[in-house]
């Protein structure tokens, strides 16, 4: 599938397995509107808060599989410009429609991104794709996010918060996750923990230089030592 030429082609999509619902643990408030204007959140109706994500274009939203399969698209509400979701400034659309990757099953099984198509456009910059060959061992990102800042906290935070994150070799990643798969993710964490996604942060961006490189997929609890989180690799599914 190919998205108009703003936009990027979408090639792949995938399910949450028990333990893969991350949020972002350690980080800080983004209190200046300008760094992400790209940044939506993903909410039900009745606007609670569920996953996050980042325009491609005025119309369309990446974000994880897992956040929207089997949901009814117009059950799907997307908030833009909004750094406070207990405000009410900034726009929402509901989606029209998303498309998922073929042969998408489990977020631990790759796959884990979908493009969700709006109504109504987002009047916001969007988020440019990182390039197919972007280096990215050794590299640290920025992943961003409204969902819980500890594993076991029954309430979150309504402030989109952001952290900086380094990227974790492939062979540690695998030796860490038997179901890693090089091809359709990558690793960031920090060996002592404490800082990463966590619950409702699903779907959000990880940004590389400004430009989107992953996606919050999964991973074992929330920024614990020794067991990064897992990201969608954005380059495999978008170009």
């Amino acid at each position: 599938m190919r998205l108009p030429a703003a936009v990027l082609a979408l090639l792949v999509l995938t399910v949450i397995p028990a333990h893969g619902a991350p949020r972002i643990v350690g980080g800080v408030v983004v209190d200046d509107p300008d760094e992400a204007p790209w940044m939506v959140a993903l909410t039900t109706s009745s606007g609670r808060q569920f996953c996050g994500g980042a325009l491609l274009g005025s119309r369309w939203v990446v974000t994880a599989a897992h956040c929207v399969q089997g949901r009814t698209p117009g059950s799907i509400t997307v908030v833009g410009g909004r750094l406070d979701l207990l405000t009410d400034g900034g726009s929402t659309s509901v989606a029209a429609s998303y498309r998922l990757v073929d042969g998408y099953s489990a977020p631990s099984r790759g796959k884990d991104i979908a493009v969700l198509t709006l109504v109504e456009p987002m009047p916001y910059r969007s988020l440019p794709v990182a390039a197919p060959g972007v280096h990215m061992s050794g590299s640290v990102g920025t992943v961003y996010g409204w969902g819980r800042q500890a594993e076991n906290d029954t309430n979150k935070s309504p402030l989109l918060h952001k952290a900086y994150i380094p990227i974790v070799p492939d062979e540690q990643c695998a030796a860490t996750y038997a179901q890693f798969d090089a091809r359709a993710m990558f690793c960031a964490g920090y060996p002592d923990g404490g800082i990463g996604s966590c619950i409702d942060d699903s779907g959000g961006p990880f940004v590389i230089d400004g430009r989107l490189a992953g996606i919050v997929s999964w991973g074992l609890g929330c920024a614990r030592p020794n067991a990064p989180g897992v990201y969608t690799r954005v380059t495999t599914y978008l170009s």
